[in-house]
């Protein structure tokens, strides 16, 4: 088990040995050079050679949906005709030497896409708490032993694990189940607004949680992530003027900027970066835009908040500041070049009377002009964003 430092570090030093000879040498030599996306058919062949063969749906609009059951994740998101991936892949995934060497490592395989983990991270990720010197992602939770369903709606992706909690120090028996259906196009109806030069791409992903014993040693929540270019602006649209609480790293004041009812994030910076946003504030609708070649990208997610509900994810250094359902973190390190856009769902176990929790959020993804692209964010999320010059 490593420190964070250590852990990030060893996602380069820790390969095999033709990671180290060089193969993946150029994707780590400046991360802030931008890594074009692996073209979806060309991530499919790498990763069916090396024993990791995804799932394609295809929704009824034309949306491409990539599910790779190893680590129970949505890998990619295409919109239709093209191979261009919204989301951010491991730079080793692009070829069949460099993938298996990277998937033979003992590193924490961090493939990128839309990952589900658990919440609280100070219960689940440091074992030995409050001493938060070892990190440590559980192999049973990532990449986990899912398991490939097929149901009447398609396809289910199904992990069963155990967890030891840290400060309780006793043992959780879970399950995780994921699925995917449509989300069509949420501004198909809207009037006075040209959609003709846009693509869009959009699903919706069934997450659920259930103790499968009688055993709620804790409350433990659901926790997705996804994993986006870097360089891109975060926006989260508040009710009241929020301001977010730094988990670590230093952000520049110049990089967040808070307004009456928005916090837009430059996430732009080299290092570890994080921050988190109370459920009372937050809307449940969180941007992210970046640039796309000559083109701009916009990915939004749209999820419930209860703010009655328990959100038990805190920061490591006080574990009493409950109530946080928001998170987002930049990565600009040994671990990778991406912005991460994250969100919590209300605990289940001990102290909140449930048992098992359903969750049901979309991802509504749009590529296009940045006129097009500003129009789109003035309907869905803010009309205040302007790039940088």
């Amino acid at each position: 088990m490593k420190s964070r430092r250590e852990f990030l570090d060893v996602s380069i030093k820790g390969m095999a040995g033709a990671w180290a000879s060089g193969l993946v040498s150029t994707a780590y030599a400046a991360q802030t050079d931008e890594i074009k996306p692996l073209p979806r058919d060309k991530l499919i062949e790498v990763l069916k050679a090396v024993g990791k063969p995804p799932q394609l749906v295809e929704n009824p609009d034309g949306t491409k949906v990539l599910l790779l059951p190893y680590g129970g994740r949505v890998l990619g998101l295409y919109a239709p005709n093209s191979e261009q991936n919204f989301y951010w892949t491991h730079p080793a995934l692009g070829s069949v030497d460099t993938a298996r060497a990277f998937y033979e490592s003992t590193a924490w395989h961090n493939s990128g896409g839309d990952r589900t983990w658990l919440a609280p991270e100070v219960d689940i990720f440091f074992p030995e708490y409050p001493n938060t010197k070892t990190y440590w992602q559980p192999r049973e939770l990532d990449p986990g032993n899912y398991q490939v369903m097929q149901t009447p709606d398609g396809i289910r992706l199904v992990n069963r694990l155990s967890v030891t909690l840290s400060r309780s120090k006793g043992k959780m028996n879970l399950e995780i189940a994921k699925s995917v259906s449509s989300a069509p196009n949420p501004l198909r109806h809207e009037r006075g607004l040209d959609l003709q030069d846009l693509e869009y791409a959009g699903y919706t992903q069934f997450t659920s949680l259930a103790i499968v014993d009688d055993r709620a040693e804790s409350g433990v929540g659901l926790w997705n992530l996804v994993q986006m270019p870097h360089g891109g602006d975060l926006l989260v649209p508040t009710y009241v003027r929020a301001t977010p609480k730094i988990c670590f790293g230093s952000i520049p004041s110049e990089d967040l900027i808070i307004e009456d009812h928005l916090v837009r994030y430059h996430m732009r910076q080299t290092g570890e970066h994080k921050l988190e946003i109370r459920a009372v504030a937050t809307c449940g609708r969180v941007g992210y835009v970046y640039k796309s070649g000559e083109r701009w990208a916009l990915i939004i997610r749209n999820f419930a908040v209860n703010p009655s509900g328990e959100y038990v994810d805190v920061p490591w250094t006080d574990a009493e500041d409950f109530g946080y359902s928001t998170q987002a973190c930049n990565v600009n390190s040994a671990l990778g070049c991406f912005s991460e856009l994250e969100y919590h769902i209300p605990a289940i176990g001990k102290g909140t009377g449930r048992m098992r929790c359903d969750d049901a959020a979309q991802v509504w993804a749009f590529r296009g002009t940045q006129g097009a692209i500003r129009a789109v964010m003035g309907r869905l999320l803010t009309p205040r964003w302007e790039p940088e010059p």
